[in-house]
C-alpha cells in the first residue's frame, strides 16, 4: 500500500541519516538529512506539478511516469481513467442504441420537462407534429402544436386516456396522442398515425348507414304492399297484379344487393384466386350479347376493336367487372346512343375499354366513383337498378388482376372506363 511504502521510505533515509552521524559526526549527518529531503522535496514538487498539469486535460494517453511512490500513484491513475474512459464509451454507444431505437419506432416520441419543454424528439414525432428538431428544443410543446385539446391535455395529466387529435401541419392526419411518466419531472408524449385507421372507421359507419338506408326503401314498399292486400282484400286483379309486379321488383332489388354485398365480402377476404387462361374474344363477344339483352334495343351495342388475345386471371372475376361497366355504361346512356366494347394491345399491355356517349360525369365526382354506394346522381341509379357497389366489386376484382382502371368524361358527352392488364397476364395467338 501507498501508506505503508511511504513510511518505509522516509524511515529508510532516517537510518541512512543515523547512520552517517554515527560514523562522520552529528554534523555531517545533518547535512546529509537535509540534502536527502531537499532533493525529495524537490522530487516530490516536481512530480506533484506534472500531477497538476496532467488534471488540467486527464487522458489516458498522457499519464506522467515516475518511479518509487509516484510511480504507483500514476499507475493507479491511468488504470481508474482507462476504466473510466470504458465506461464512458459504454454508456456513449448504450445511449446510441436507445437514441437509434427511438429513431426506428414508427409512433413518435417526445420527451418533455416538468415545464412542457421538448428535450428531445424522434423523426416520427416530428413529422406528425411538424417539430423542428433545431430550433424547436427547449420550446414549449404547446406553443409548436397550437392545439387547444393538446394543451387542455397536458394540463389535466391525464395518463389513462389518449387524446384524438386531427392536426393539418404538415398535412391532414388523424393521431392518437398519449402521456406516459418515466421519472418525477420527466414525462413522454407518444404519438400514433391512426389516418388510416380512422378512414377505415368512417368507411365502416357510411356502409352500415348506406345499406340500412338501402334495404329501407325496398322493405317499406313491400311492407306498405302487403298491409294494403291485409286491409283491402277484395282489390281488384288489376290493381293487385301492379301492386304484386312492384313487390317483385323491389325484392329483386334486395335481392342485387346482397348478391353484391356477398361478392364484395368474398373478394375482400382475400381468397385465393383461380386463373386460367380466358379466351377474351368470346367473352367479349358474350358481352355484346348481354348488353343488347340489357339495353332491350334501345342502344346500338357494337365491338371496336378486338384483338386476338387471350388473358390469365379469373373467368367468373373478370366477366362480372366487364359485365358492371357494361351494364353502366347502358344505365347512363340515353336511348338511341352508342356503347363500343374494345379489347386492344397497347404496346405489351392488353387493355379493356368501355365507350359511350351517355350522360358523363363531372371531374370532381372521378376520383370517387369506386367508394361503396357511391352515386352521382342517386335518383337515377335507383330508378335504373344500380346498387352502388358495382364499380367497388370492379375496383376489388382488378386489384386481384394487378390491373389499373382508368375513367375519362366529359359531361354531355360520354365516358370511357379502360382496364390496363400487365403485359405478364396476356397470351397472344
Amino acid at each position: 500500500m501507498i501508506w505503508l511504502r511511504s513510511t518505509i521510505y522516509y524511515i529508510s533515509i532516517a537510518l541512512v541519516a543515523l547512520l552517517v552521524s554515527a560514523i562522520a559526526g552529528p554534523l555531517w549527518g545533518l547535512s546529509l538529512a537535509v540534502i536527502i529531503l531537499g532533493m525529495a522535496t524537490a522530487f516530490h514538487l516536481f512530480n506533484l506539478a506534472r500531477l497538476l498539469r496532467w488534471m488540467r486535460n486527464p487522458r489516458v494517453d498522457n499519464v506522467p511516469g515516475s518511479f518509487l511512490l509516484w510511480q504507483d500513484l500514476f499507475d493507479r491513475l491511468y488504470d481508474q481513467v482507462r476504466s473510466q474512459k470504458k465506461t464512458q464509451e459504454r454508456l456513449a454507444h448504450m445511449l446510441e442504441r436507445f437514441t437509434s431505437a427511438g429513431e426506428a419506432l414508427p409512433d413518435g416520441v417526445i420527451m418533455l420537462d416538468e415545464h412542457d419543454r421538448i428535450e428531445w424528439c424522434n423523426q416520427a414525432a416530428s413529422q406528425h407534429l411538424g417539430i423542428d428538431r433545431v430550433t424547436d428544443i427547449w420550446q414549449i410543446v404547446t406553443n409548436i402544436v397550437r392545439q387547444p385539446s393538446l394543451r387542455e391535455y397536458l394540463r389535466m395529466q391525464d395518463f389513462a386516456h389518449p387524446l384524438m387529435l386531427r392536426t393539418t401541419r404538415p398535412h391532414e392526419q388523424v393521431l392518437s396522442v398519449q402521456l406516459v411518466p418515466f421519472d418525477s419531472t420527466r414525462k413522454l408524449l407518444l404519438s400514433r398515425d391512426i389516418t388510416q385507421l380512422d378512414r377505415v372507421q368512417t368507411v365502416h359507419r357510411d356502409f352500415i348507414a348506406n345499406v340500412s338506408h338501402e334495404l329501407r326503401t325496398p322493405l317499406t314498399v313491400v311492407g306498405g304492399f302487403i298491409e294494403t292486400m291485409i286491409d283491402m282484400p277484395q282489390l281488384d286483379e288489376t290493381t293487385r297484379g301492379q301492386q304484386l309486379q312492384l313487390m317483385y321488383d323491389q325484392t329483386q332489388r334486395m335481392q342485387r344487393l346482397v348478391d353484391d354485398l356477398l361478392t364484395l365480402s368474398r373478394l375482400e377476404n382475400g381468397q385465393q384466386m383461380k386463373e386460367e387462361e380466358v379466351d377474351m374474344p368470346q367473352l367479349m363477344k358474350l358481352m355484346q350479347a348481354e348488353a343488347a339483352g340489357l339495353s332491350q334495343g334501345r342502344h346500338e351495342i357494337r365491338i371496336g376493336t378486338l384483338a386476338p388475345i387471350r388473358l390469365i386471371g379469373n373467368h367468373d372475376e373478370l366477366h362480372s367487372a366487364f359485365g358492371n361497366l357494361v351494364s353502366n355504361a347502358i344505365r347512363y346512356t340515353p336511348t338511341g346512343g352508342q356503347i363500343t366494347i374494345n379489347w386492344q394491345a397497347d404496346g405489351e399491355q392488353p387493355v379493356f375499354s368501355v365507350q359511350d356517349t351517355g350522360i358523363g360525369v363531372a371531374p370532381e365526382h372521378l376520383p370517387r366513383l369506386t367508394e361503396r354506394f357511391y352515386r352521382v346522381d342517386r335518383g337515377r341509379s335507383r330508378s335504373t337498378g344500380g346498387t352502388g357497389l358495382g364499380l367497388a366489386i370492379v375496383k376489388h376484382i382488378l386489384q386481384r388482376h394487378q390491373a389499373q382502371l382508368a375513367v375519362k368524361s366529359r359531361l354531355g358527352e360520354g365516358s370511357e372506363f379502360s382496364v390496363r392488364f400487365p403485359p405478364h397476364r396476356s397470351l397472344s395467338d
